[in-house]
């Protein structure tokens, strides 16, 4: 949306652009910049280091850990050598989140603002804290996180489903994903800012080639992973039968840090899905991608009509379940010495690749919160802290979902942990590896 304020008159006239980067570090489908080019005659791109990601929280640890955030720094690495190849730099700086946005707004006499909207608590607060100090910037935000934007939806967000079936079923009646926005050809003559020194910091990470089978960072990765999986090896004809795999490389999409970073566009995933689906092979398979994109969307979507009850004990249902945290127990799981051997492998890779299985995501899950007993609160944080891909909408969503406070009607979602153990890993060969 765009609002239509007067224009600064510090700038001497200049219509002067920021872009803020968040959760959306690419240049493909990125509706916003185009629209910002157009008003503007000059611009700066900017993302922002919130120092709070890497300080202990009230759960004990940063919730940044050391795996997303190398993912982290080689995907601005990335955007950096983008953004050169159009005579432009990119700013980034550390601190504080909102002081530092105020900082670099009035440093630069900008006019206007550039950003993706995102349904997070704490991005929604950030952004609507800058637009208190500026009552005359014209802010121009665009829906880019997922495959539709409000008002796709035939609801209204305060009376969506907060059933995923019921969801899908209404989506998929009434919605199409919203079309790949065509990729900047040309920007603006580049800004560059006088920052504060204390905000300022230098992105110091080399960015490796990418090979086929780890997560690099950063937009050209992402896109080479995604039209190797479909187009090289053909996984997406399997991918239902495959996905529920501890721990291979191919028989999952393995996309998620790059959706979740925003270096790669779900839109985008989509349109080559497509494409696969009109060249190769349509089935089930290739459906249910599009399916888990669908409850990426509804995670994203359900925390902003809850806003800070997603991250509350009690969940989004109000109700207080009967766990409790047990500092020794919550050690032993997040070391993977709960004695349970699924569950255990499953940690123990978690904390030497920040990657889990989605399958072995819910097994320890369930395990930290119904053999264990603990509150599902700190089992999220740790999850957020170690997780390459963390995803604030799908993570905490899926442990509420877990916990019984959430989306899930039954309330109470246990796994039965020897019988998963002999259906995903029947002879042994995760376990002995891990373990």
């Amino acid at each position: 949306m765009i609002n239509n304020q007067r224009e600064s008159e510090h700038t001497n006239g200049v219509r002067r652009g920021l872009f803020w980067f968040r959760h959306d570090l690419r240049l493909h489908d990125q509706p916003a910049i185009p629209k910002l080019c157009e008003e503007v005659s000059e611009i700066t791109f900017a993302y922002i280091l919130d120092e709070q990601h890497v300080l202990p929280n009230e759960f004990g640890f940063a919730p940044m850990g050391e795996h997303r955030h190398t993912f982290l720094l080689q995907t601005l690495s990335d955007l950096e050598q983008s953004l050169n190849k159009y005579g432009h730099k990119l700013v980034v700086l550390r601190g504080k989140t909102a002081d530092c946005l105020v900082n670099l707004l009035r440093a630069g006499d900008y006019t206007h603002l550039g950003v993706s909207q995102h349904c997070g608590y704490n991005e929604t607060a950030q952004l609507n804290t800058v637009k208190r100090f500026f009552d005359t910037l014209t802010v121009i935000e665009t829906a880019t996180y997922g495959l539709f934007d409000v008002n796709s939806f035939p609801f209204a967000i305060e009376d969506m489903p907060d059933v995923f079936s019921p969801f899908r079923r209404k989506v998929e009646k009434h919605c199409e994903p919203l079309p790949v926005a065509k990729t900047i050809s040309q920007l603006p003559k580049p800004y560059a800012p006088e920052v504060e020194q204390q905000y300022r910091f230098e992105i110091n990470v080399e960015l490796p080639a990418s090979p086929s089978h780890t997560f690099v960072g950063g937009e050209k990765a992402a896109l080479s992973h995604l039209n190797r999986y479909l187009f090289y090896w053909h996984a997406a004809a399997t991918y239902k039968e495959t996905r529920n795999a501890l721990d291979t490389w191919e028989h999952s999409t393995k996309l998620s840090a790059w959706l979740a970073n925003g270096s790669l566009s779900p839109r985008e995933v989509v349109r080559q899905v497509k494409e696969f689906e009109r060249t190769i092979e349509k089935n089930d398979s290739t459906y249910w991608i599009y399916f888990e994109l669908l409850w990426r969307e509804f995670f994203h979507w359900l925390q902003c009509k809850y806003g800070v009850k997603w991250f509350r004990f009690s969940g989004i249902q109000g109700k207080t379940p009967s766990t409790k945290h047990d500092p020794e127990t919550f050690t032993r799981w997040c070391e993977g010495k709960t004695g349970y051997p699924i569950v255990d492998a499953c940690m123990r890779q978690l904390a030497e690749t920040g990657y889990m299985s989605n399958r072995g995501r819910q097994l320890v899950a369930s395990c930290f919160v119904h053999e264990l007993r603990q509150d599902w609160r700190y089992g999220a944080a740790w999850f957020e802290h170690q997780l390459v891909d963390f995803d604030v909408g799908s993570n905490w969503g899926n442990w509420l979902y877990l916990a019984g406070v959430g989306s899930d009607p039954r309330g109470h979602r246990q796994f039965n942990l020897q019988k998963q153990t002999d259906t995903y890993d029947p002879d042994g060969t995760f376990r002995n590896k891990w373990l």
